[in-house]
């Protein structure tokens, strides 16, 4: 019997699904959809639509459709290697690790102000649901999230988030439709342009800058640097493609991916499919829910001239839309806020935990050997159960202070640097990991690279011009 050819031995990639079974298998965007919705959309969108209404909708759909772009290639990646973003970030030309450095620096200082951020945040809003002051409602909620990323299981966290995600979207769209601007001042909000800060507004203590309000808004739309690491461990969890064979805290296999033929590749590229549908959920109910939410604020506070701070927001927001459509209103627009707040911080402490565990990983070898990937996930996520008591007691004041500056830590200063990694990882990582026919097949489309060079040159921007100008001044 003549020995089997390399076309008749087993398929490394399990099929695709086609039609209408694609759509079954979306899950990750769920998660990251439910994850990003939050403090950018609840609290920022609403008061940037009260400060400068529905002029500023352009930043809403930009913001998201870049970094759509760089969550989808990054996901691309995890699809064909198996392997999580860190990893890709990890492969990058020069000195070892040196990326990873720059990111595990930067995101544990991002990872305890966003979180206790959103607890201060979602505190404000389930304190007008219970009858808690607003730190124990903040408590509250990062012990339930807590519980709920305890296991690490993805369907459990999948399940969760899509309730929530349901939620938010019936609250804020029931709003939204009764104060919907119009078709035409709908339309010229989406031309890019840089409206004045009204006089009641300055009077009122806020900056006559714009770009106040518009970066953090920015930052936040689609989620930070951190979302578009954290959607490739949803892909992980859904097992697409190449991430059935892997786990997390485990690097690609380079002598499987070597191995890898012409046929592995088509079912693989198939699996890329499968997540440019999932990605492009994520990011239509993004911009959706996030307009909404910009809408709500222009149509009912704008003409109030109110842009809440503190700890206020949650219950001038309530008061306001309850005087207008009853208890009803006011009731499904907190308990849209509060769910999206609550989806965010169970996405942030499933993410950030495992991001981190992937950075010390790769530049501290040793804590990875003396921990099991479970055991690290779970001490970073006692840390930040500890750093979230201290921050929404000591400054759990400032809600908008702490998302606002979460906004810029997290959402724009790594965002350049990110795209630029992820197009490394794309076209100079993946030919080297790949075979020869493999690659061929999977070798990316040009919008891949157009989209995050866009994404890098447009965040690289606002990070050397519009930061330090809004910080100095």
């Amino acid at each position: 019997m003549p020995p089997s050819s390399p076309a008749d031995a087993p398929s490394l990639v399990k099929k695709p699904p086609v039609g209408l079974a694609v759509v079954l298998l979306v899950g990750p965007s769920l998660v990251w959809a439910a994850e990003y919705i939050g403090s950018g959309e609840v609290i920022l969108a609403t008061r940037t639509g009260a400060v400068l209404g529905t002029s500023v909708l352009w930043a809403i759909v930009a913001g998201i459709l870049l970094k759509f772009w760089i969550g989808m290639s990054g996901a691309r990646y995890t699809v064909i290697t198996g392997e999580g973003m860190i990893d890709l970030i990890g492969r990058m030309p020069g000195p070892k690790n040196w990326a990873v450095w720059i990111v595990l620096v930067g995101q544990l200082v991002a990872a305890a102000i966003s979180i206790g951020s959103l607890a201060s945040a979602a505190g404000a809003f389930v304190s007008e649901l219970l009858p808690l002051p607003s730190f124990a409602s903040g408590w509250l909620v990062t012990v339930l999230a807590l519980a709920v990323v305890w296991s690490g299981v993805f369907d459990v966290l999948k399940i969760v988030m899509s309730l929530l995600v349901a939620v938010t979207v019936v609250g804020v769209l029931y709003v939204a439709a009764h104060v919907f601007p119009g078709m035409s001042a709908f339309l010229v909000g989406l031309i890019p342009q840089t409206p004045e800060v009204p006089p009641w507004a300055v009077e009122q203590g806020l900056s006559p800058n714009p770009w106040r309000e518009i970066l953090p808004l920015l930052g936040w739309g689609a989620g930070g640097f951190a979302s578009q690491v954290w959607y490739t461990y949803w892909v992980m969890g859904a097992g697409y493609g190449m991430a059935a064979r892997t786990a997390y805290g485990q690097p690609a296999n380079p002598t499987l991916l070597q191995r890898l033929t012409k046929q592995d590749a088509e079912h693989l590229k198939g699996w890329c499919r499968v997540v440019y549908t999932d990605a492009s959920l994520a990011m239509i109910l993004g911009i959706l829910v996030t307009t909404g939410f910009m809408v709500a604020g222009a149509g009912v506070l704008g003409p109030r001239q109110l842009a809440p701070d503190g700890p206020d927001v949650a219950f001038t927001l309530s008061t306001i839309f309850s005087s207008r459509w009853g208890e009803v209103g006011g009731f499904l627009f907190i308990l849209g806020g509060a769910a999206a707040l609550i989806a965010t911080q169970i996405g942030q402490l499933a993410g950030w935990p495992r991001l981190l565990a992937d950075s010390f990983r790769l530049c501290i070898p040793g804590f990875a050997r003396r921990f099991p990937w479970k055991t690290q996930f779970r001490l970073f996520l006692l840390l930040f159960l500890f750093t979230n008591m201290v921050i929404v007691y000591t400054l759990g004041v400032r809600p908008v202070f702490l998302v606002q500056l979460g906004a810029i830590l997290d959402g724009l200063l790594l965002t350049p640097l990110q795209a630029l990694w992820v197009g490394l990882g794309l076209y100079l990582v993946l030919p080297k990991l790949l075979s020869k026919d493999a690659y061929d097949v999977l070798r990316p489309h040009w919008s891949f690279a157009v989209g995050l060079a866009l994404a890098f040159l447009v965040f690289g921007y606002f990070c050397i011009v519009q930061i330090p100008f809004v910080l100095f001044g």
